[in-house]
């Protein structure tokens, strides 16, 4: 599931022989889950006390929040997020620390030796990985994001979480999830535990139907955006408030209205757990640190900023659904309501999205659509297919062998007003920008 460059070339042989152990990438079942597990001697029974988040978009920036708010209470936090941008040692954050090439290596290598041979995909040995990792660490809370679905993800076997999170539901991963909004919301609510609080960003009624009616069966406390708790913009600040009371705290530095909402569902999930106790001053602090790359990232400088037309502004964004490309255009045109400036979209997709779906949001905005190949992915969509679906759109449309070639190709046009130049499409195609522009992720 790597979105970028290879691991170091350890690590990266050790990757490669477990990957082979699976003839699919993607197998919800747990059953390889358990076997595993129960031959690592459980380690998910020994882990800190784990917030579990589901979702379709903003599960990485709503973990980001949470991560940066408990980190300024003072909390040692462990993270566990996917996919990674540019190295795997991403996913793994070990009280505030990424993991080192080291450790990974040893729990990888663990893991191999407990799984025999048998089949298992790589993502299921990855979430074992991490979870022996991070029994072998004291922390205060672990924020565990779910990798696919929720039910029948190899994140959920912790049984008994501080609490569950659902960001918002949308159609994606139609493959495995199914078809409609209702069989995708009961996958990801079926990360919900008996008794144990579930905390629910503002849905769509057929999903906030099926997310309650689980809640229910479960007997789970429900917290959800705009009954239990609210949060909105007031005078370019952050307002929350929940029957606690009132937090006015200074805006996000991620950019786009849809972080208040990501921040706002944060913020409910530390207050709806009243064990972990996190004073005002902390989620102001947590609110406008939080750092979260490739989302609605602006790149002022980096090998590919200075290929950019002249005084041109450039942001990525690994928005790659419908949801995704709504936020995204969203967030474009706020930037548009301060200054205006022409936009242009570089794009690469894979090849399972929606890409006439996602496009669409961006109809009003901009009239030139720049398709890009993702490198080193032969699940990735056609450059030609893509320039296709936004020419049905009416979109001016043009085909590039890279971003390198379309920045190049975009400074070579004469603009009366320098551009605003979106990279989006895809976290695998966000990860190689990342890294040829000499701006990993840290």
């Amino acid at each position: 599931m790597s979105a970028a460059q290879p691991a170091p070339r350890k690590l990266d042989d050790l990757l490669a022989r477990l990957a082979a152990l699976h003839p699919k990438r993607i197998d919800l079942d747990l059953s390889r889950m358990h076997r595993i597990l129960e031959a690592l001697d459980h380690p998910e029974r020994r882990l800190p006390p784990v917030i579990h988040v589901a979702g379709t978009n903003g599960k990485g920036s709503t973990v980001a929040f949470l991560r940066a708010i408990c980190e300024a209470a003072g909390l040692r936090v462990h993270v566990y997020t996917s996919p990674h941008l540019v190295r795997l040692n991403e996913r793994f954050r070990i009280a505030g620390e990424l993991a080192s090439d080291a450790q990974l290596e040893d729990a990888f290598a663990r893991c191999e030796r407990a799984n025999g041979g048998a089949p298992i995909t790589l993502f299921e040995i990855e979430t074992a990985a991490a979870f022996l990792l991070f029994s072998q660490h004291i922390a205060d809370v672990l924020l565990l994001e779910v990798g696919l679905g929720g039910r029948l993800d190899a994140t959920n076997v912790v049984e008994t979480p501080l609490a569950s999170v659902i960001t918002p539901v949308g159609l994606d991963h139609f493959e495995f999830l199914g078809d409609t909004l209702i069989k995708i919301a009961t996958e990801k609510a079926g990360i919900i535990k008996r008794n144990v609080p579930v905390i629910v960003a503002e849905q769509q009624a057929e999903a906030q139907a099926v997310i309650e009616q689980t809640a229910r069966k479960m007997r789970a406390p429900l917290f959800c955006a705009t009954q239990e708790w609210h949060v909105g913009v007031e005078h370019g600040r952050l307002v929350y408030h929940d029957e606690r009371g009132l937090l006015d705290v200074t805006a996000p530095r991620l950019f786009g209205r849809h972080q208040f909402d990501n921040a706002g569902l944060a913020i409910a999930t530390l207050r709806a757990i009243p064990s972990l106790a996190i004073e005002p001053a902390a989620f102001e602090q947590g609110v406008v640190s939080a750092q979260w790359p490739a989302r609605m990232q602006r790149l002022p400088a980096g090998t590919l900023a200075t290929l950019a037309p002249q005084g041109c502004e450039l942001w990525l964004d690994g928005g790659h659904n419908a949801d995704g490309g709504r936020v995204a255009a969203a967030a474009l045109a706020d930037l548009g309501e301060r200054v205006e400036r022409p936009v242009v979209l570089i794009v690469g997709m894979m090849g399972n999205k929606d890409a006439r779906a996602f496009l669409a949001n961006f109809s009003g905005l901009t009239r030139h659509v720049l398709a890009v190949p993702i490198l080193d992915n032969d699940n990735a969509m056609e450059p030609e297919a893509l320039a296709a679906v936004a020419r049905s759109l009416d979109l001016r449309a043009d085909v590039m062998p890279g971003v390198t070639e379309a920045l190049a190709r975009l400074a070579s046009l004469a603009y009366e007003t320098p551009p605003r130049i979106l990279i989006t499409g895809s976290l695998y195609l966000a990860g190689h920008v990342l890294a040829e522009n000499g701006t990993p992720p840290g």
